[in-house]
């Protein structure tokens, strides 16, 4: 059985949303899925209509059972569809690390619950409270992956380095190994914030950042005020579609190891807690206060990894500079080099910590993205993108018939001239 948590300390993330929907999407898939709610809020029983007064036995039960009178999973599961359980949770939960405060092997307990279940599921999928405390180390000692779903504004960023701390956290205390994957939500088109922060998680998160994207829809929430998954309310939403892409993504992409040895410095979470900060502080920066930019490059001035990055052109070359930690491989494909990203390989400069790329281009309107370490990626540097016919985004980038600029390793140079992403 695989066992997923989806945690976040920051509520409103959409955590609930996305435990209930992609189990069902699991379930539709024809995989036998249990949703365990680990909130003590009891709200996937509320989204999933499990009326409470019916319910007499929670994990609750499950939990505080001691082994000469053992509450099986079975007891206390709902049959929400077809291959789809759930084992739901009310306030009582609330009491289980008060009542098992100092005792030995606490943090165990739901691993040890879900072992007797382990030949009856191929999924489970683990509702996370706000918060960390002995329920949420209970899920994270129980699962092999941790989804953490970001919403794409500007609060979400610091809960993101919060909960990694958590993860570092758990690997000190318990030696606990865990695949970290980062799951942006409730992401608005509309808005530029939400563009932006995107941007931001993709470019500095693109080893552990989910091809995925929860996208905002009010179908989504229609559905949990009826008390039924995407998958029953409404199948032909783009709710419905962002979750089914999800569920295909884990089913089919082997999951990233995070190795938390000493031997793999870039997999840790020691690292992302690194990166999650930076990138924390850039958007205090950048979305908190008014703050100095590089002229046209979306890049406030004192993240100094990213402030010679962006596309500079001359005597017909562009280049491209780019900076993606901890990536293996970068290149640009795009409208001017027929998407053909192995035409558009970039090399690394260990100096300035930037990928660098000269190639051959006309004056023209060229919409391009970056693919990091075969993953596609939106430049960071480059706030004017546009939507394509898969639902993402490409970069545009205008080269004017006479542009000289200077190259962006000496940034004071060009202070007073645009870059191409703006002109």
């Amino acid at each position: 059985m695989r066992t997923i948590a989806i945690i976040n300390q920051k509520g409103g993330c959409g955590k609930t949303t996305t435990a209930i929907n992609l189990a069902a999407c699991l379930a539709r898939l024809g995989h036998k899925t249990l949703l365990a709610d680990m909130d003590p809020q009891g709200h996937c029983a509320t989204g999933l209509a499990v009326p409470d007064e019916r319910v007499q036995r929670t994990l609750f039960d499950c939990l505080t059972a001691e082994p000469e009178s053992p509450v099986a999973v079975s007891e206390v599961v709902w049959q929400i569809a077809e291959n789809f359980d759930l084992a739901p949770s009310n306030l009582k939960l609330a009491g289980f690390e008060q009542l098992f405060a100092g005792k030995l092997g606490r943090e165990r307990r739901l691993e040890n619950v879900l072992a007797t279940v382990d030949d009856r599921y191929e999924w489970c999928i683990l509702d996370c409270p706000p918060g960390v405390g002995l329920l949420t180390f209970n899920a994270l000692v129980a699962c092999d992956e941790a989804i953490i779903p970001v919403e794409t504004g500007y609060f979400s960023l610091h809960g993101l380095a919060r909960m990694l701390e958590t993860l570092e956290e758990l690997k000190d205390r318990l030696g606990k190994e865990t695949t970290i994957r980062v799951l942006p939500t409730l992401f608005d088109t509309r808005t530029k914030l939400a563009r932006e922060v995107l941007a931001e998680l993709r470019g500095r998160f693109s080893d552990v950042l989910m091809r995925s994207c929860v996208n905002f829809n009010a179908k989504l929430k229609e559905a949990a005020s009826f008390g039924q998954p995407i998958t029953e309310y409404d199948p032909g939403s783009k709710g419905y579609k962002d979750f089914v892409d999800l569920a295909r993504e884990l089913m089919g992409q082997s999951p990233l190891a995070m190795a938390m040895g000493e031997g793999e410095s870039l997999s840790r979470p020691a690292e992302l807690v690194r990166r999650a900060r930076q990138l924390s502080q850039f958007s205090a920066k950048t979305f908190g206060k008014p703050a100095a930019r590089i002229p046209g490059s979306g890049v406030g001035e004192s993240d100094m990894s990213l402030e010679a990055c962006g596309v500079t052109y001359a005597s017909g070359q562009a280049r491209f500079v780019a900076s993606f930690a901890g990536a293996r491989s970068v290149a640009v494909a795009g409208d001017f080099n027929d998407w053909n990203s192995h035409d558009g390989r970039m090399t690394y400069d260990a100096e300035a910590e930037t990928w660098t790329g000269e190639f051959p281009i006309a004056a023209g309107r060229y919409r391009y993205r970056y693919v990091v370490d075969g993953r596609w990626t939106n430049d960071p540097a480059n706030r004017e993108i546009e939507q394509n016919d898969f639902g993402e985004f490409n970069n545009v980038l205008h080269v004017p018939a006479t542009t000289h600029l200077p190259s962006p390793k000496h940034p004071t140079a060009r202070q007073d001239l645009p870059s191409l992403a703006a002109a």
